[in-house]
């Protein structure tokens, strides 16, 4: 699967560090997040490395649908249902800082970007409840949102909610931009680069430089560490308890019939995103959604397959094109976490838990680290903080969503001993299905031939290459190779 936006990219060539290099700040990670704080603190004259494990946009960036848009379906309402509306105020504040720095960053260096209105929809009577609450919400939080009826969606609406001005854009465009500009800026990019660990680099609780491991114990020393990699690859602070891995899917269209100008999210299950995107100069469609667990479905192809048939039957003249998927956290209250990796130090800071909405989100958490790291201070980033109080108002969230890791954790190692016992003249898979990260046991991904852990959404290639965190380490092989599963579970 390669997304429209990767189409007829080139990714860049793989390069390593020099070992022993010391720099003033690393950032691991080259996707929206990783790339505008670097680039913030390369500005301000900081020694400055960004490592990336894959290529530039290889997870999360260069497979969003890229929506920049401050109405966030029925986020809003949700937040401020958890925690009030000063806090709801603050992420929206957040968000639209975001919103504003990258559009005014993209307007300076001739980005395209698309201004159209972004509109959350009910199309069944049972959501609108929820588009309500969801306009009420926005209105509290300053945003100037109206009741709309679309006309140009061929199906009807229940009640809907528009947030005029917002935009769309080419997310991989982007990306280049911002490592041209890093790179100009002295800042450094590589590239196939993987971080094994983050310690100090002297007796434990020194508040000196960090010695940064990488593949093949190469090592660098930084003063400081910003990991934008979805979810934290470093286990200490126990993020990946904390949030909840989200796998969802994106479709272009070719289609002859009029093609909807505005930005539309449906309310309810399944999630249905909706937007154009420039296709060979002509607008296509871009379906998004019908998301699940990360290896918590029976087959993700099922989820490919009906995200396909809801834009024909919708769309008749519809021919699917590229389709992809991505892979995104929240976390256990809702917010987002922007902050320390451990209270008390801000030498390793993280960004994580942004539901979708990285391209705000994650440009106010690049905003907010990069000041932090400077000297400076945004009102708006504390409700957001890594280590605050809702965390403990949110411990039967997390009770529950480390209550169904734990069932997962037996249940697939059940499984895997009931296939072992079964198939006992079989061959091996080319490798174990076993997490690196955790142990958990890991189910084939059938719509992207991957191994895909429910534990805490670690992701490996066939041949058992990490895709994506918190494992760091690819799968164990076996000695006698064997075809990997072309559907069904690993048991």
């Amino acid at each position: 699967m390669t997304s429209l936006w990767l189409r007829d990219h080139r990714p860049e060539p793989a390069s390593a560090p020099r070992p022993g290099e010391k720099y003033d700040h690393v950032v691991v990670g080259a996707g929206l997040t990783g790339l505008v704080t670097a680039l913030l603190l390369a500005r301000a004259g900081g020694s400055t490395a960004v490592l990336e494990a894959r290529h530039p946009g290889a997870v999360a960036t260069g497979n969003t649908t890229g929506k920049l848009s401050l109405l966030q379906g029925t986020r809003a309402s949700g937040i401020a249902a958890r925690h009030g509306r000063e806090t709801l105020r603050a992420y929206v504040d957040a968000n639209r800082e975001g919103q504003s720095w990258l559009l005014r960053y993209c307007e300076y260096h001739g980005v395209h970007v698309d201004r159209e209105s972004a509109v959350t929809i009910a199309t069944e009577r049972g959501d609108a409840g929820a588009v309500d609450a969801e306009f009420r919400a926005c209105r509290a939080a300053g945003l100037p949102v109206r009741k709309a009826a679309p006309t140009e969606l061929p199906f009807r609406t229940a009640d809907a909610v528009e947030l005029p001005d917002q935009a769309q854009l080419d997310p991989i465009l982007l990306l280049s931009t911002l490592i041209s500009d890093l790179r100009e800026h002295g800042g450094e990019l590589y590239a196939g680069t993987r971080v094994r660990d983050v310690r100090p680099r002297t007796t434990l609780g020194s508040r000196g430089p960090l010695r940064v491991r990488l593949d093949d114990d190469v090592t660098l020393e930084a003063d400081s560490v910003v990991l934008a990699t979805g979810t934290p690859l470093l286990d200490r602070g126990g993020f990946f308890g904390r949030l909840r891995a989200r796998r969802s899917y994106s479709v272009a269209f070719d289609i002859s019939e009029p093609v909807p100008r505005s930005m539309y999210l449906r309310a309810g299950d399944p999630t249905v995103s909706l937007r154009y995107a420039w296709r060979d100069r002509q607008r296509a469609l871009l379906v998004g959604g019908f998301g699940h667990d990360v290896g918590r479905t029976g087959s993700e192809q099922d989820h490919v397959d009906a995200l396909i048939d809801w834009a024909t039957t919708h769309f008749p003249s519809a021919v699917p094109r590229e389709q992809w998927s991505a892979q995104d956290y929240d976390s256990i209250d809702r917010l987002p976490y922007v902050g320390q990796l451990l209270p008390g130090d801000d030498r390793i800071l993280l960004a994580t838990g942004f539901a979708k909405w990285g391209l705000t989100n994650g440009t106010a958490a690049a905003l907010a680290m990069a000041g932090r790291l400077l000297g400076g201070h945004q009102p708006w980033a504390h409700p957001l903080r890594t280590w605050r109080p809702s965390e403990l108002t949110s411990l039967p969230s997390a009770a529950s969503l480390n209550a169904a890791v734990s069932y997962r954790m037996a249940s697939g190692w059940t499984r895997l001993a009931v296939r072992n016992l079964r198939r006992t003249d079989a061959k091996p898979y080319p490798v174990h299905p076993v997490c690196t990260h955790l142990g958990g046991v890991l189910e084939w991904n059938d719509a992207e031939s991957s191994w895909d852990c429910p534990l805490h959404g670690s992701r490996f290639a066939a041949d058992g290459r990490v895709l994506e965190g918190p494992a760091t380490r690819p799968l164990h092989t076996t000695r006698s190779p064997e075809a990997v599963p072309h559907s069904g579970r690993s048991g």
